[in-house]
């Protein structure tokens, strides 16, 4: 971490998606809040950022950190960007909350030579352990919303994930899966679906 970024409240998690990052890339973060991620890339890996958010206060949040950030309904996609105009589309977190993430998912493939995709694993024994033995929809660091006001609508595990990859025509080149903690994260490499409760794919278009 550099004495720069070292001031953005980054969380444990995010720090693997910087690691994905190839230096000076082209990078639109889809969804990307207060800009925390994609000022990280700009300062570690010198990369040329944009951004996409629909809060005008995240937006606002992002300005004053120098940041070139659109407004914009990510279930509109992304007519404006042209195929492979992206080294990286990065969606943090955010496709449970969109009403059609199969439509964003193929558009960041056709926008980014590589996609890099998080999410919440519903498949984590906390989660089942929850509606299994009390019955009760989960709630978790990851899922913290009650069931009546959480804007996770489509939530998947890591099997579920996979098989959309494969189904879609999407190659997964890399995977890291981990458990999370308050200030840290550790890998999880076995039964992940299990195990863990956060994924991060970085995924391309197959050929």
């Amino acid at each position: 971490m550099t004495k720069n970024s070292g001031s953005l409240n980054l969380k444990p998690e995010i720090r693997h998606i910087v690691e994905m990052v190839k230096p000076g890339s082209r990078v639109l973060d889809l969804g990307c809040g207060e800009g925390d991620l994609l000022k990280a890339l700009q300062i570690e890996k010198r990369a040329r950022v944009q951004g996409i958010e629909l809060s005008d206060t995240a937006i606002q949040e992002c300005i004053a950190k120098g940041l070139f950030v659109y407004h914009g309904d990510l279930d509109e996609g992304l007519a404006d960007f042209n195929d492979q105009s992206m080294d990286y589309v990065i969606l943090t977190n955010t496709i449970q909350v969109l009403h059609r993430p199969d439509f964003l998912i193929q558009e960041a493939a056709r926008v980014g030579k590589y996609c890099i995709i998080s999410i919440p694993n519903f498949g984590y024994w906390h989660v089942r352990f929850q509606l299994l033995l009390k019955g009760t929809m989960p709630r978790t660091s990851r899922l913290p919303y009650d069931w009546y006001d959480s804007p996770n609508i489509h939530l998947t595990t890591i099997a579920d994930f996979r098989r959309f990859c494969r189904e879609h025509d999407l190659t997964i080149v890399r995977e890291t899966n981990l458990v999370i903690g308050d200030q840290k994260c550790d890998h999880v490499r076995f039964a992940p679906n299990i195990l863990a409760d956060y994924g991060i794919f970085l995924l391309k278009r197959s050929a």
